[in-house]
């Protein structure tokens, strides 16, 4: 399975820092990926655009927004839509971010909305699951992992499930690892991964061996190549160590 290496650029960025540095990345890798490796960037909305127009004839770079809307258009006052998506390149959706559950207060079910509308509209998507400390502390990891990942897909059509391989990965991030500088242990890693994958074989059947699982939370070059080398990682999701070109590239090129 190719790998993922997925830069979130939150709130960051100014559209002529997003291009310099989405050029930096297409300079840096010269033209071509290292082997088996997809790269993503989820750029703020207002940088998708010039993302999108520096990644423009280099296979293997994709952009997608962190957030939208689930209708194509309407009077829902500072949303942005998936026709708006559409328009400036996005090709992936980012849904579920712990910063959208924890801070932003979204439910499992606009969690869900979005999802189904997101494949309905022909995005690929990005689904982030993952416990608070809290929840790890009480023994709830298994609970809270079964939980949003079930919510999420159970939106989706049947056609929507049999379309998901190619269209569909899962990052699982441990919110208390998230901009904390705190990294799950290969061995909570694996624990994790693992029982997402056992939990997406019971929603999906055999097509689950065909989804990524990321590892996201705290992702640095010095501990990527461990990160991305575990059984069962499929790929990373890297929130401030994206955000220069030279650490990004680092990363990408980690364990390849």
């Amino acid at each position: 399975m190719q790998k993922i290496i997925a830069a979130n650029w939150k709130m960051y960025k100014t559209r002529k820092e997003a291009a310099d540095c989405a050029a930096a990345l297409v300079a840096g890798l010269g033209n071509v990926l290292p082997q088996r490796r997809q790269i993503l960037v989820f750029a703020p909305f207002t940088a998708i655009a010039e993302t999108s127009r520096a990644f423009a004839g280099v296979a293997g770079l994709e952009v997608g927004a962190q957030n939208f809307y689930p209708a194509r258009e309407g009077a829902f006052t500072g949303e942005i839509s998936s026709q708006m998506l559409h328009d400036v390149g996005a090709d992936w959706l980012l849904v579920g971010h712990s910063e959208r559950r924890h801070i932003l207060h979204e439910d499992l079910g606009i969690v869900a909305d979005k999802c189904a509308f997101a494949l309905a509209e022909g995005f690929k998507l990005m689904l982030c699951v993952g416990e608070t400390l809290a929840e790890r502390e009480a023994g709830e990891l298994g609970s809270v992992l079964e939980r949003q990942l079930s919510s999420a897909l159970a939106a989706l059509s049947e056609e929507q499930r049999r379309t998901l391989p190619g269209r569909f990965a899962v990052a699982y991030e441990p919110v208390w690892a998230i901009g904390t500088g705190k990294v799950a242990g290969p061995a909570e890693v694996l624990d994790a991964h693992a029982r997402v994958r056992s939990q997406l074989e019971g929603l999906l059947g055999a097509d689950a061996a065909h989804i990524p699982l990321l590892y996201g939370g705290s992702v640095k070059p010095e501990n990527a190549a461990t990160l991305i080398g575990l059984d069962n990682v499929d790929g990373l999701l890297v929130g401030g160590a994206s955000l220069e070109a030279q650490s990004f590239l680092q990363i990408i090129s980690a364990g390849a």
